[in-house]
């Protein structure tokens, strides 16, 4: 069961990573310090879109607008960290006592 958890908590770090790295690479590219055109910064872009954006979407539907503000990154995050500590808590934490 110990290996399952480690793989849960990897997955779960590597998906809040991956939030974290598009937020700073559309950050970047809005403030035009990186350009799309480059091949690598065209390829770490769609693939972290292509990561975060089915899990963004439906927040991005349920959150109000707030002009050029994204919540959605803090609140995935925020969700994510819930869904950790609670799988680890009441799952994991029930196998070993």
């Amino acid at each position: 069961m110990a290996a399952f958890e480690y793989l849960f908590n990897a997955v779960i770090g590597l998906i809040i990573w991956v939030v974290i790295a598009n937020v700073i690479m559309s950050w970047l590219i809005g403030f035009n310090v990186v350009n799309r055109h480059n091949r690598i910064v065209d390829m770490i872009w769609r693939t972290t879109v292509s990561v975060t954006e089915p899990l963004l979407g439906p927040i991005r539907r349920v959150l109000p607008s707030l002009g050029g503000l994204d919540l959605s990154p803090i609140v995935l995050i925020i969700g994510l960290q819930f869904l950790q500590i609670f799988i680890n808590q009441n799952i994991f934490g029930r196998a070993y006592g």
